[in-house]
């Protein structure tokens, strides 16, 4: 049963009412810091393509928003979509708190202990690149210094 929080007007809803709304394959819901969202209307507009917001229908989204960096205008953009709130008994962690960058973009704030993708395989990449190369040097090199064969 969802209920009007006595603070404001923001409609309140458990995880359950939340998962039953997100039942309509015909809706995009998605909950971020513990608000929920029908981005339907937004999915053909979002930047990063629809599937990516699809992808999180229905569920947390919190750490795939963090992740990507949002900018201030984006999660000002955001509020008009908000449908309501998780009711505070349902809240298992915390939202994650933003920190705006000075060139205006935001970030999630993150311990070490989380780690997004980019963190292994932009060094694996790299890493590899440089094993190449340096089997292709090597080798060009040996090529070089090889004394001519009899024929």
């Amino acid at each position: 049963m969802a209920f009007t929080n006595d603070n404001s007007n923001t409609k309140v809803l458990t995880l359950a009412e939340c998962r039953k709304l997100a039942e309509d394959k015909d809706k995009c819901i998605l909950l971020i810091n513990n608000r929920v969202y029908d981005v339907t209307k937004f999915l053909e507009e979002h930047p990063g393509g629809e599937e990516v917001l699809k992808e999180q229908h229905g569920r947390d989204a919190t750490n795939a928003f963090e992740d990507v960096g949002h900018s201030s205008d984006a999660r000002e953009q955001m509020k008009t979509y908000e449908i309501a709130q998780v009711d505070p008994s349902d809240i298992k962690t915390p939202a994650r708190p933003t920190v705006v960058k000075p060139s205006g973009s935001t970030d999630g704030v993150r311990d070490d202990t989380g780690s997004s993708w980019t963190k292994w395989v932009i060094p694996l990449v790299i890493a590899i690149a440089a094993v190449v190369l340096f089997k292709l040097l090597t080798k060009s090199n040996a090529d070089v210094n090889r004394p001519p064969t009899a024929i």
